[in-house]
């Protein structure tokens, strides 16, 4: 999920082909109603940082009713917010997977009608990034020493010019991107051989999922 505020080259009246590689599918503002729901918002939450689930293992992380997950589910299947997963279970009950999206909020914030949507997503980002930064800090200790000192905990401010900055934003996005995609592609390779993403192979080193918090934007002018 990408929450960023767009350049000309990544207006929706672009071209697909022109449209940078890292910006997911943008969501409009039927979409972006719909998702600010807080129980959707905890179960997207959840495929994201746990991997695929089902509506019933949603309702107990969540203490909802299956009912309820369910029906919410469907809501963000409507929506493109998450797709069937038809490479687990069974079949007597589906699994549920994540799919990412950009979202243009200072766009949607324009509209009144859409405001409160994006203002209540936007809460829901930073009270996420806090509770992460926060839990890791409390488990770092008995964490792998070599895991800890891979983890970045970093501000940087700096006078930039506009046009620095756009490069800045650039350069971040497309190495993000292209890890991102060596995730997904492992990810497949690991459902085709049946076998657990979080797991290490034969020979390989162990993988984990990792959360990675970007925010690029310009402080108040001075008085």
């Amino acid at each position: 999920m990408s929450t960023r505020k767009p350049s000309p080259d990544d207006s929706p009246s672009v071209a697909p082909a022109e449209r940078p590689p890292y910006l997911e599918p943008t969501i409009d503002a039927a979409a972006m109603k719909a998702f600010a729901h807080p129980l959707r918002m905890a179960m997207y939450d959840y495929l994201t940082d746990r991997g695929p689930a089902t509506a019933t293992m949603l309702a107990r992380h969540t203490g909802e009713s299956t009912g309820q997950t369910s029906y919410h589910l469907r809501q963000l299947e409507r929506h493109g917010f998450v797709k069937d997963d038809p490479t687990r279970g069974s079949g007597r009950e589906r699994w549920w997977t994540s799919v990412g999206f950009s979202m243009f909020g200072t766009e949607l914030a324009q509209d009144a009608t859409t405001r409160p949507a994006v203002e209540a997503m936007l809460r829901n980002q930073v009270a996420r990034q806090a509770a992460a930064l926060t839990a890791w800090f409390q488990r770092s200790e008995a964490e792998d020493p070599a895991w800890v000192k891979s983890s970045i905990n970093n501000k940087s401010t700096m006078l930039l010019t506009l046009q620095e900055v756009a490069e800045l934003h650039e350069a971040l996005m497309t190495t993000l991107h292209a890890y991102v995609e060596r995730s997904r592609e492992r990810q497949g390779a690991d459902e085709d051989a049946g076998g657990d993403e979080d797991a290490p192979g034969d020979g390989d080193e162990e993988t984990r999922r990792v959360r990675v918090h970007l925010d690029l934007f310009p402080l108040p002018h001075d008085d």
